[in-house]
């Protein structure tokens, strides 16, 4: 296992960074003028507040959050990106979040990020954090342009395989590890890092779960089984 024989998978939104990167990103499409504002924040509110209950539509939801920037010219939506990235996203990471992170990659742990915000968001997060390995959730492309690479085809808004989500988070994690010719079980430990219940199928499986910056329902759980708790943000 070219030496690693310990896995730590981070959440990342309200785990590593203190917001949510999806919910900002779509703010962000107001701020820059992409979308109606009262509307669309509405709407954005809204799937927020099923995700913290639990109850979210994921596929509604990264059908409506991608409407935003997915028929943009790619050039624009990945400036876009950037600017979220230079202007909000940086911001936010704490030098704790990045200590925790350095750390486990100096102890040779083999680290990933699972987050079920979509890998367009994410990508350069996790490239941020210094994570090469992000589980994130796939939106599909769309037929190809003539004489164009892959890269340049549309996104649909449909959800790509199976999303990392509850507990496709575990799925992923899996197919990730066997796709690098390992198993869970290779590990001597597993450290999961999380802040939101939804993530209890993650959060289970681990020798070392870390209710991290929890949720009152998540912190609830984890002083009912013994879980360490770790907040990183004041």
């Amino acid at each position: 296992m070219s030496g690693a024989r310990h896995l730590c998978l981070f959440d990342l939104d309200g785990t590593l960074i203190p917001i949510d990167s999806d919910h900002a990103f779509g703010e962000f499409m107001v701020a820059i003028g992409w979308t109606d504002g009262e509307q669309f924040r509405a709407r954005n509110d809204a799937f927020y507040a099923d995700y913290q209950a639990g109850t979210l539509d994921l596929a509604a939801y990264v059908d409506f959050s991608t409407a935003v920037w997915r028929h943009r010219p790619l050039s624009e939506a990945y400036a876009a990106r950037e600017r979220f990235m230079a202007e909000v996203l940086r911001g936010q990471i704490v030098a704790a979040a990045r200590d925790l992170v350095r750390g486990h990659q100096q102890r040779g742990d083999l680290v990933a990020i699972v987050t079920a915000t979509n890998a367009f968001v994410t990508t350069p997060i996790a490239a941020e954090f210094g994570v090469p390995h992000l589980l994130a959730v796939d939106i599909e492309r769309g037929p190809v342009p003539v004489g164009q690479g892959a890269e340049m085809a549309p996104w649909t808004g449909r959800i790509a395989g199976t999303p990392t989500f509850k507990a496709g988070k575990v799925t992923r994690v899996d197919a990730w590890l066997a796709g690098l010719g390992h198993r869970r079980d290779e590990f001597d430990s597993i450290t999961v890092y999380s802040d939101s219940p939804n993530d209890l199928p993650l959060l289970e499986l681990a020798s070392h779960p870390v209710a991290t910056n929890p949720t009152p329902a998540l912190e609830a759980v984890a002083r009912e089984r013994g879980w360490r708790i770790l907040k990183l943000f004041a």
